[in-house]
């Protein structure tokens, strides 16, 4: 066999179950016992996964601390003639999952990659929380920081959809209940598993029914649109941001800003120097 007849293989991306083992498709089974090689955010956990449907190929880790060096391996592999399957430990890889540094360079080589359909908690959630389908947007994580969550809660003109830490959902919800209590809010939790459960209502009842409660599991949140003009306390917030960072003294800044917009001078203040943590 000449060079340019040398075997070329491919790179496959196989949505896994979020939460229930028989949540996979019959394409993506196939591709995973037929792989040379399944490349896993955590060998462990993709085991379960692959011995619970009979499969017994070989695995090698692919995770955020080790994806530049493994994907250079990977590439070369796949350069080389080999099948390689893409998994993450839970839902479509690439989604707030490792994985962009293999797809990237199996792309940049001219190698083929080939990508599944299958589970994903994203959508999943956003069709169980009963919020509009049409437009909507995916923001991973909520951003620690105050101002700028607070900012994305506020400006999101089309559904929101978001990951967020059973810790925090309490302070989420109560952030979205403070910005607008009417605001339509799902706390999807466990998706797919066997302690499943979608709370929807108001930011208000939302925040109220969580105040206090340790969430437990993964959590999806859904948030509906904001209502046309309720961008305005983050456009002020950033016009005071932006005043401060001309040399403007925050206090006298915010009064300003507070004048101009209607808007509380303290909360305008709190919310640029108190709750940035």
């Amino acid at each position: 066999m000449t060079p340019t007849e040398a075997p070329v293989g491919r790179l496959v991306l196989c949505p896994t179950p979020i939460g229930n083992l028989e949540d996979i498709t019959l394409r993506a089974l196939r591709e995973l016992e037929e792989a040379d090689l399944i490349a896993c955010e955590d060998t462990r956990r993709t085991r379960i996964l692959l011995e619970h449907h009979g499969i017994a190929g070989p695995t090698v880790s692919l995770h955020e601390h080790n994806e530049a060096s493994r994907a250079r391996e990977l590439v070369a592999r796949i350069a080389g003639g080999a099948r390689v399957a893409l998994v993450s430990d839970a839902g479509t890889p690439l989604v707030s999952d490792p994985g962009f540094e293999l797809v990237r360079g199996c792309l940049e080589a001219g190698l083929p990659v080939e990508v599944l359909p299958g589970p994903s908690a994203v959508l999943t959630g956003l069709l169980a929380s009963g919020l509009p389908a049409a437009a909507w947007r995916f923001v991973g994580f909520l951003p620690r920081a105050g101002a700028e969550r607070r900012r994305l809660l506020a400006e999101a003109s089309e559904t929101l959809v978001a990951f967020e830490s059973p810790r925090r959902l309490a302070g989420t919800l109560a952030e979205l209940a403070a910005l607008d209590p009417e605001r339509q809010v799902a706390v999807c939790r466990e998706l797919t598993k066997l302690h499943e459960e979608t709370s929807r209502g108001s930011a208000a009842e939302l925040a109220a029914r969580f105040a206090g409660v340790q969430a437990r599991g993964e959590i999806v949140l859904v948030v509906g649109p904001a209502p046309a003009g309720s961008a305005s306390l983050a456009q002020a917030e950033q016009a005071l941001q932006e005043l401060v960072e001309a040399g403007a003294r925050t206090r006298p800044a915010a009064g300003t800003v507070a004048r101009l917009t209607g808007l509380s001078a303290n909360e305008l203040y709190r919310g640029l120097v108190g709750t940035d943590k």
